[in-house]
């Protein structure tokens, strides 16, 4: 679980310093931590910034969240303070955790609202990485929904991320390159071919490369920040303009092209059909169909040499295959930075926020009470002092809530359209 504070890097005197990363890494396991710091990236953290134990979680939500919670809770906020003392604009702080285990699932969300009581203004923006329904943690259903809970009450947005479609996505990257489909010629050492990300078993999980696409996602996010352009994004446009609700900033994401950075050197995607790929269900980093769901709004983050009449152009003959709320017909947001990703001419970021994230929800419910009716391993989190069966249907009742509140939206796809004149944009 890493904790991402401002940008990292840092210019002095008219020299370029070295690059430090912004960041807190908590895991109460240590051999992630130092696996980081004896790798590639080791002068990229600072060794100081760091948080660890050796027993692990256990996959216990209530483990991570109320025993190491109220453990290390000083010494997270010392060193969140000292991170964030270091940058000059502080637009958010960005968790990246996963939501199977007891750390990130438990820790992860108890860090939600550390950063609440301690930076009350400062956005929160949550990546969460979803479990496969093949997940070998067998209490990860209890583990996602205890910590959703806390998702939907203390972050500002949350970026759910599925490890299946990351798993199905590079699949389909080595399968069209190995093919020659792709017309592509893949780099020595790719991720995409590597020892770590070969995929010559199903169970041999490419962890680096699809790593690879939710960093890409997050450089994306982050571009405006990083570099110029004609028509930057700040961060904390993004949650005013894409979070109508409070409790509905869920934002499914999607990435064109999807190509780990310069891991494939391939002929560039003609601009307009990039702009289609990140509305098919095959570019979004949750398996979702977001085409054939209701919009509550959507925000296009473009990099490389695109122009803004390109840039609305493209929304126009889009938008009548896109179904957006009565309310929220002109919902879009749009950002053109300058400067493409390494390896690439342009790129395409799309945030969408939309109720195709409800199955994925409505299935991690089902797969909750499968346990929970049997009352399965619940003496484990039990035992916890400050752990009730009540917080199990506390989360239930919150996610059912949520559940409840895109259903009602999905209602109004049947109503008829208000007929009012609507604003043309200009090209």
């Amino acid at each position: 679980m890493a904790v991402v504070v401002g940008d990292g890097s840092s210019i002095s005197k008219g020299k370029i310093c070295s690059l430090k990363a912004r960041a807190v890494l908590i895991d109460m396991e240590e051999g992630v931590v130092n696996e980081i710091l004896q790798g590639p990236l080791r002068d990229v953290f600072d060794s100081k910034q760091l948080i660890t134990d050796i027993s692990g979680s256990g996959n216990n939500w209530a483990v991570g969240h109320k025993v190491f919670g109220s453990r290390y809770q000083e010494q997270i906020v010392e060193k969140l303070r000292k991170a964030a003392e270091h940058c000059d604009c502080l637009q958010c702080f960005f968790i990246i955790h996963s939501m199977g285990g007891g750390t990130g699932s438990g820790l992860g969300t108890f860090l939600l609202k550390v950063l609440e009581d301690e930076f009350p203004e400062v956005y929160r923006f949550v990546t969460s990485i979803y479990p496969s329904s093949e997940d070998d943690v067998i209490t990860s259903p209890y583990n996602i929904i205890l910590a959703m809970k806390e998702l939907s009450e203390h972050a500002d947005c949350v970026l759910p991320i599925d490890n299946q479609s990351l798993f199905d996505i590079i699949s389909k990257i080595n399968l069209m390159v190995n093919s020659g489909k792709l017309g592509s010629v893949v780099k020595p050492n790719s991720l995409v071919t590597s020892s770590a990300g070969a995929l010559k078993k199903r169970q041999e999980k490419p962890f680096d490369a699809m790593n690879n696409i939710v960093a890409n996602l997050l450089l994306n996010l982050t571009s405006s920040a990083r570099f110029e352009g004609s028509l930057n994004m700040d961060l904390n446009e993004i949650s005013m303009n894409l979070v109508p609700f409070p409790q509905l900033h869920y934002l499914v994401s999607s990435l064109t092209p999807l190509y780990t950075l310069a891991d494939v050197h391939i002929p560039p995607r003609r601009l307009d059909q990039m702009f289609s790929d990140a509305f098919s269900k095959d570019h979004q980093l949750i398996r979702a169909d977001p085409k054939h769901s209701l919009y509550l709004a959507c925000a296009l983050m473009v990099r490389g040499n695109v122009q803004l009449s390109d840039l609305r152009r493209n929304i126009e003959r889009l938008k009548p295959s896109l179904q957006f709320v009565s309310w929220n017909q002109e919902g879009w947001k749009t950002s053109l930075c300058a400067v493409p990703p390494v390896g690439h001419s342009h790129s395409l970021l799309a945030l969408a926020n939309n109720t195709c994230v409800k199955p994925t929800f409505i299935e991690l419910r089902e797969r909750f009470m499968r346990l929970y009716k049997k009352k399965a391993h619940l003496h484990h989190y039990l035992r916890v002092e400050g752990m009730e069966e009540s917080c199990f249907t506390q989360a239930l009742s919150s996610l059912s809530t949520l559940i409840e509140e895109y259903d009602q939206l999905d209602a109004t796809k049947s109503m008829p359209m208000p007929d009012v004149p609507r604003l043309s944009i200009a090209v």
